[in-house]
């Protein structure tokens, strides 16, 4: 197996005999000088084939441990649900959770209204969250709220159904063009639309977009829509700008709970992009 790039110490992108690329988990493989044939294939813990390079910059942002565990979840969702879902859903699920452990550190936890209706709705999608949630504690000792059992089975549920909305209709691409459109000229920047931060953006926006499809809506605890207003005042401005548009061609309400949502992702993007 050759090594083709490093993304850090302990995780390599790779090529087979077969000339495959793929993703390669393995104490130390990204310490020699690149490129390089591996001869020991010991060394490899975990590979992951069918990632889109956009997602690489995650692999050294994100733990292994949080890739092996999505990886597990996502196998499970295989097994139970009796469906194969694009290997870069193990990928989104990881930074989702990622970000969901951060998240809870350093702001507080954020529920999902009609959790009761995806359950009645998607019982073993939801139990697949039930488990995730469970093997997160299990694994990682960190205790997520229980609506991250919704969160995480909306994923498996949106990554095996399709919509035919008035939204998903007009193009996710164009909206997404639109918001992007609307942060850069706010902010007067230029988002770098190859990196993997930008492409993680989309992805969150996308799942915005599906819970306004369905209806769903986040709501988080005790104010800090006010606390996010008054720390990123031109965020707050930058977003209730992008939901006036949203709401004007859709004919839909966001709440101000998932303008919270929508001014982390703004932040967090805006602070990768320096």
């Amino acid at each position: 197996m050759e090594v083709i790039k490093k993304l850090n110490n302990n995780v390599a992108v790779c090529r087979d005999s077969a000339g495959q690329e793929l993703i390669a988990f393995g104490k130390g493989i990204g310490f020699p000088k690149i490129p390089y044939e591996l001869s020991d294939l010991g060394l490899i813990s975990e590979t992951f084939y069918q990632i889109n390079p956009s997602h690489y910059g995650l692999f050294s942002e994100i733990s292994p441990e949080i890739f092996k565990l999505s990886s597990a979840i996502v196998n499970k969702a295989k097994e139970s649900l009796e469906k194969n879902f694009n290997p870069n859903l193990m990928v989104s699920l990881a930074d989702h959770i990622d970000f969901a452990i951060k998240r809870l550190k350093k702001y507080k936890s954020m529920k999902l209204l009609f959790a009761y209706d995806v359950e009645q709705m998607y019982p073993a999608e939801t139990e697949i969250g039930r488990f995730a949630v469970e093997k997160i504690a299990k694994d990682l000792g960190e205790h997520l709220p229980d609506s991250e059992i919704t969160s995480i089975a909306l994923h498996f549920v949106n990554a095996t159904e399709g919509s035919s909305t008035y939204i998903q209709k007009y193009n996710y691409d164009a909206i997404i063009t639109m918001i992007t459109k609307t942060i850069e000229d706010y902010f007067s920047v230029t988002l770098d639309k190859k990196s993997f931060s930008y492409n993680r953006f989309v992805s969150h926006i996308r799942y915005l977009l599906q819970r306004a499809e369905k209806g769903e809506q986040f709501i988080e605890e005790e104010g800090l829509y006010d606390v996010l207003r008054v720390k990123y005042p031109k965020i707050f401005v930058c977003t209730q700008q992008i939901t006036h548009d949203f709401e004007s061609l859709f004919k839909t309400k966001i709440s101000d709970n998932e303008k919270v949502y929508l001014m982390i992702h703004i932040q967090r993007i805006l602070q990768n992009n320096i």
